[in-house]
C-alpha cells in the first residue's frame, strides 16, 4: 500500500500538466496505479480546495491571521502562476531561514492547501501549492512584476489586514525585511542599537506596509525611496512582539 504522500505527489504532478505516463515515470510507479489515482478518483486537489476556500464558502471558519501572514509573504516573495492547468502559488524562501520555510508551509495549509511541496534550488526553497481557489484569495495576481503594475487590496482584504495587522507585517518583514544592529559614532563613541528595515520596489506595497505599521502604532521613516526604517526604541520593541528576528 502506498503512502498518502506519494499519492498526493502523483496527483499534483498530473494537475500541473503532466500526462499520466510522465507522472508514473516521475514517481516510479506502474501506469495503471497512477491512472487510477489521477483519473478514476475524482477527489483531485482542484476540487478539494473548493471546500476550503473561505471566499467561496462564507460560513467557513477561516484562519485569517494565517491568511494575513501569507498575504504579506506573497506580496514580498510570492508568485501565483495561472497559466498551468491548475494555478500554483509559489513563495520563495532563503535556505538561511529554515523556520520561515516551515511557517510559510503551515500558513498555506491553514489557509487553503491540502498538499504543499518544497522544491529545492540553490540557496532557496520554493514552497508551493496547487489549487484553483488561490486566485480567489490572491486577486493581486497578474502578468508582469508587482512593482510594474498596481497592487491594491480588495475591501475584504483590507478588513482582514486591519484586524490582523501584526500578522500581515510579519509576512512582509519575513519576505523583504530584516532586523539589524545599527552602528553609529557620536563624539568618538560608538553606539549600537537594533532597527528594522523593509525594502520593496513597489510603491503600492510600501504604502501597505506603512499603513499596517500605523495601525500597530509603530513609528517609521523612509530612509530611501524604496526602503523604510523602524529605529525608535519603543517601536522596535513593539515590532519585536509581532515580527522578531528571522530564524
Amino acid at each position: 500500500m502506498h503512502s498518502p504522500e506519494i499519492r498526493d505527489r502523483a496527483r499534483q504532478l498530473y494537475l500541473s500538466g503532466r500526462t499520466v505516463a510522465e507522472t508514473a515515470r516521475a514517481v516510479g510507479l506502474p501506469y495503471p496505479t497512477v491512472r487510477h489515482w489521477c483519473k478514476d478518483r475524482p477527489e483531485s486537489r482542484q476540487h478539494a480546495t473548493a471546500h476550503r476556500c473561505f471566499r467561496c464558502r462564507p460560513g467557513l471558519a477561516a484562519n485569517l491571521g494565517d491568511y494575513a501572514y501569507l498575504l504579506g509573504l506573497y506580496l514580498g516573495d510570492g508568485h501565483l502562476v495561472t497559466t498551468a492547468r491548475v494555478p500554483v502559488l509559489r513563495i520563495y524562501c532563503a535556505d538561511s531561514w529554515p523556520a520561515l520555510i516551515g511557517a510559510c508551509e503551515n500558513a498555506m495549509r491553514n489557509v487553503l492547501a491540502e498538499a504543499v511541496q518544497r522544491v529545492q534550488k540553490q540557496g532557496c526553497t520554493t514552497v508551493q501549492s496547487y489549487g484553483n481557489h488561490w486566485t480567489c484569495l490572491l486577486p493581486q495576481h497578474g502578468p508582469g512584476r508587482k512593482h510594474e503594475r498596481p497592487i491594491v487590496l480588495a475591501d475584504w482584504q483590507r478588513d482582514v489586514v486591519a484586524a490582523h495587522a501584526g500578522d500581515f507585517v510579519r509576512g512582509l518583514f519575513h519576505s523583504d525585511g530584516c532586523r539589524v544592529a545599527n552602528r553609529v559614532t557620536v563624539g568618538g563613541r560608538e553606539y549600537v542599537y537594533p532597527r528594522y528595515l523593509f525594502a520593496n520596489e513597489s510603491a503600492d506595497i510600501m504604502g501597505l506596509c506603512r499603513w499596517a505599521l500605523d495601525l500597530l502604532g509603530v513609528a517609521w521613516r523612509m530612509n530611501r525611496r524604496n526602503s523604510l526604517s523602524v529605529a525608535r526604541r519603543q517601536s522596535v520593541a513593539l515590532l519585536d512582539g509581532y515580527v522578531g528576528p528571522k530564524s
